[in-house]
């Protein structure tokens, strides 16, 4: 018969069916029917909560949202211009306004809304009031140091006066551009007038002279009915002055022409050519002795010619239709010779009346 050994494990005791019971009414709970009854009261702060939690449907269009935004970020011009637009919305708020953090700061140091701020004017009559409101904040957007801007608003605006002068010079110049064009065009027009005024006096003194019918000759004629264009024989110093001008202007241009007719024909006929044959009364029958007169009176000074050219146009126009009236009875304006000197008639004595 084997003994036992000593290395086996005693035989194990059969299980105690009493102690199995608990476990086997522990799997048989049905917990699925089971109710617990919290008897805490919730306070305010839970319940709020409880109604502020998100159904499923909303939770899940806060995540599809975020997950967008995460797909979806903004790029770095939407950022400056969010940025920007936060920045203008906080420059806008007004620094009084009593709900911003800066006026409740001030506040609490004593500061009262409508009172100035810094210190208070000095008992001799200085007014320096202080400021109303805070110094605002002024944005710096580029890298220069302090004063540069300063100087680059000088520049600007240095330049922006003188741009403003050179516009305002150049319409000052040309205003008097146009001022000056006018004045010459007057001033054209009032010499066409003196010519004209000049011919007329001249036509009627030669006509008087040839016809000899004295001042009432040619009554209810124009000046154009009256005398011819030709040369003159008489000396300068016998013409009135008023014409005069104008009679030595003539003879100069026609001298220079018969000069180059008579160079072209022969050196016989230049003026300087004396001819043997001719006798004193020869000379006399073809005007030669008349035309070497007038020819030296055209190289002579004419002291009262001169101080008549010195005058402006104006007045020698005046003096022009005032001596036609008075001695021809003639108006300038009208274009008429009357029969006396009352001119009944005649609007007036200025072209401004005949208008």
């Amino acid at each position: 018969m084997a003994l036992p050994s000593p290395f086996l494990s005693p035989p194990s005791k059969p299980p105690n069916p009493e102690s199995a019971k608990p476990e086997e009414q522990e799997e048989e709970d049905d917990y699925l029917s089971m109710t617990f009854t919290d008897t805490t009261p919730l306070s305010s702060s839970s319940t709020t909560t409880a109604r502020k939690k998100e159904s499923l449907t909303q939770s899940l269009k806060r995540k599809q949202r975020e997950s967008e935004l995460r797909a979806h970020p903004k790029s770095r011009r939407e950022l400056a211009q969010e940025e920007a637009r936060k920045r203008e919305e906080a420059l806008a708020t007004s620094t009084l306004d009593p709900q911003s953090k800066g006026f409740k700061m001030m506040a609490k140091l004593g500061y009262k809304a409508g009172n100035a701020l810094g210190r208070p004017g000095e008992a001799n009559g200085d007014s320096g009031s202080g400021l109303l409101e805070p110094v605002g904040v002024e944005m710096r957007e580029g890298r220069a140091g302090i004063g540069a801007d300063a100087e680059k608003k000088r520049k600007v605006r240095e330049e922006m006066e003188a741009r403003v002068e050179g516009e305002k010079r150049v319409k000052v110049e040309e205003g008097e551009f146009r001022e000056r064009r006018r004045l010459e065009r007057e001033e054209r027009r009032r010499e066409g007038l003196i010519r004209g005024a000049q011919a007329v006096a001249q036509r009627l003194e030669e006509g008087e002279e040839e016809e000899g019918t004295g001042e009432d000759g040619g009554l209810g004629k124009t000046a154009r009915d009256v005398g011819s264009k030709k040369r003159t024989t008489k000396p300068l110093g016998k013409i009135n002055v008023l014409w005069r001008g104008a009679v030595k202007q003539r003879e100069l241009a026609e001298r220079d022409k018969r000069m180059r007719y008579d160079l072209h024909q022969s050196l016989s006929r230049l003026p300087t050519y004396e001819d043997p044959d001719e006798d004193q009364e020869d000379r006399v029958a073809l005007g030669k002795k008349d035309t070497e007169e007038v020819d030296r009176d055209l190289d002579g000074e004419d002291d009262e010619l001169n101080e008549f050219e010195a005058l402006d146009s104006v007045e020698k126009l005046q003096k022009l239709v005032q001596y036609l009236r008075e001695r021809w009875h003639y108006c300038f304006w009208c274009k008429y010779r009357y029969g006396d000197s009352g001119m009944d008639g005649c609007p007036g004595t200025t072209e401004d009346d005949h208008d």
